[in-house]
């Protein structure tokens, strides 16, 4: 049985097999992985902000069938966008400082650091033309890698230095280490929603639009009805 690939035309049976020899030829591998950080990137993009912007959008927003569907679109392409451009930034700024910095073909310890600070500013750092606000999107794809780098750092600074951690004075004592992994996160999660229904209750309006958005739905428009349809089954 025959393979897919053998039933190209010559020509490009003989282009395929010359494009494959220098993607799989490892002097250009560091330069290829560039681009294929940000197909991934893209795709990604793509993949995470598509069923949550359709969600959000039809429930929480007005408009005609299209204008919501210009919406997740515009949402959907923004992510893509933004982190295959990060994705871009950060391995083309790696590649250059791994084979044009003090030690040419190692990598330095502080390369990805730089990179990702120069990505972040140039991606996620700007304000939109045409409004001059941070876009929503970036501020969601901050927010969320902010929360896990704060929970990383939290358990590096408990963890001993001899298991790879910080080793931070007093904490990093295997039983004051233990209790604080046992006790923080309800600590954790209590005080995150008993700050975040404060500000919804007393300073809305500096919310994350989405976040504000959620909590109105669930906390606000909860307290009106004016028939069983609408104590039910719709929400208005």
């Amino acid at each position: 049985m025959s393979s897919p690939s053998s039933s190209l035309p010559p020509a490009l049976e003989g282009l395929k097999g010359a494009i494959e020899r220098i993607i799989l030829d490892p002097s250009y591998h560091d330069l290829l992985a560039v681009v294929k950080g940000a197909r991934n990137g893209a795709v990604y993009g793509a993949k995470v902000r598509f069923p949550h912007a359709l969600v959000m959008v039809f429930l929480f927003r007005s408009g005609t069938l299209r204008e919501k569907l210009s919406l997740v679109l515009r949402a959907t392409r923004t992510h893509a966008r933004n982190l295959a451009r990060f994705a871009f930034i950060y391995k083309l700024t790696c590649y250059v400082l791994k084979w044009y910095g003090a030690t040419p073909g190692k990598e330095g310890r502080y390369d990805t650091f730089l990179a990702g600070l120069l990505g972040g500013y140039v991606v996620f750092g700007g304000r939109s033309r045409r409004s001059g606000k941070i876009s929503s999107v970036n501020q969601q794809i901050v927010i969320y890698v902010f929360a896990r780098v704060v929970l990383a750092l939290a358990r590096l600074a408990i963890k001993p230095a001899s298991e790879g951690g910080s080793g931070l004075p007093i904490v990093s004592r295997d039983n004051v280490s233990a209790a604080i992994s046992h006790y923080a996160w309800p600590v954790f999660a209590s005080t995150s929603w008993a700050a975040v229904m404060y500000l919804f209750r007393h300073h809305p309006d500096e919310l994350q639009p989405s976040l504000r958005s959620s909590m109105t739905y669930i906390y606000q428009q909860s307290d009106h009805w004016d028939s069983l349809r609408n104590f039910v089954w719709h929400n208005k």
